[in-house]
């Protein structure tokens, strides 16, 4: 009986840590399944290149949607990031690729102190809608002030080098292609780390008792703006990737159905999920063109069709079915285990 006793609890560690575990593995397998993707299937290199520069703008917002608030306006620093590259590019030809990455998220973080300073005072509707205004405020300036900006046309942005190095199309795609898995795998993993972080858990209790912060002597606004902050850097990385793939810039990047189309992805992936904006965004990108590409008149109509069964079917997104999948045989596991921020 002693034996049996002293065996239990580590039985019960086993059943508690099996989610979890279960996430890492298949994180892991789908990170080595995307770098084998140039290898496996070349054909898709670009597209899913796309959808992880997506991927990052939208965790920026998952970043907010953790606060309970929803940007309706965030591709403003998508398209800043993007338009702060192409200028550099054109001012200094050659310019390595780190630079350019490196002036995209500064213009960014500028722009989201600017912005979050005047935003962190305002809850809900007011915070989605003042995001807009300001995200279509920059639209404008960069659609009238043409002799400047290229209006619709835009900016060709040009191929960065390499260390140094002046590559190929080919060689320079393989390099954008791996930088982006490299910045989802460590941004995510930092985005974690944030959220668990004493800073993290202070900003997500905007959501759930921001009065209570007040009542112990801190400021919800300092704590929403620092997550804001890094959530326009997060879209910034994002707008700098997919600038330097595309190689040209425009004022779609900036324009709101870009932003709707960041809250769609993140609430498909899994409204607050880190895993599910990425995943949500490959999803969306592959069903984007292939739905555009055999059905080019009604593509937005299903788009919206899966969208709306995931609303009413699986309000957790596409991570909450995985998980009720990998977690069917855990629901004897202790409720006081802590698990990842999914």
């Amino acid at each position: 009986m002693s034996d049996i006793s002293q065996h239990s609890p580590s039985r019960g560690l086993v059943k508690s840590g099996s989610l979890p575990s279960m996430r890492a593995l298949l994180t892991l397998l789908a990170v080595l399944l995307l770098a084998a993707v140039p290898f496996i299937a070349p054909s898709m290199q670009l597209l899913i290149n796309l959808a992880l520069a997506k991927g990052l703008a939208v965790l920026g917002v998952t970043i907010l949607l953790r606060a309970g608030q929803v940007s309706f306006g965030h591709a403003l620093f998508f398209g800043i990031s993007a338009y702060a590259g192409a200028f550099l590019t054109a001012s200094l030809p050659g310019a390595d690729i780190v630079l350019v990455l490196i002036a995209g998220v500064l213009g960014a973080a500028l722009s989201g102190l600017l912005v979050g300073l005047f935003v962190v005072r305002y809850r809900g509707i007011f915070f989605g809608m003042l995001n807009l205004a300001f995200s279509m405020i920059f639209w404008s300036i960069l659609e009238k002030f043409y002799h400047i900006t290229g209006g619709a046309d835009g900016i060709r942005l040009t191929r960065p080098s390499v260390l140094g190095m002046a590559l190929e199309r080919d060689s320079f795609e393989a390099v954008i292609f791996y930088l982006s898995v490299v910045l989802m795998v460590g941004l995510g993993w930092f985005t974690l780390r944030w959220f668990a972080s004493p800073v993290g858990q202070i900003f997500q209790t905007i959501k759930t008792n921001e009065t209570r912060l007040e009542y112990l002597g801190l400021s919800p606004k300092r704590a929403l703006l620092s997550g804001y902050l890094l959530s326009a850097m997060l879209c910034g990385v994002g707008g700098s990737l997919m600038a330097m793939t595309q190689g040209v810039v425009t004022p779609e990047y900036v324009w709101w159905v870009r932003s709707a189309e960041m809250v769609f992805i993140a609430v498909l992936g899994g409204a607050g999920s880190v895993r599910g904006a990425f995943i949500g965004a490959l999803i969306y990108e592959i069903v984007r063109v292939y739905a555009s590409a055999f059905a080019g008149d009604i593509w937005q109509m299903l788009l919206g069709g899966f969208l709306l069964v995931i609303i009413l079917f699986a309000p957790g997104g596409i991570m909450g079915i995985a998980d009720s999948l990998i977690g069917k045989g855990g629901k004897s596991r202790p409720t006081t285990t802590k698990e990842d921020a999914q």
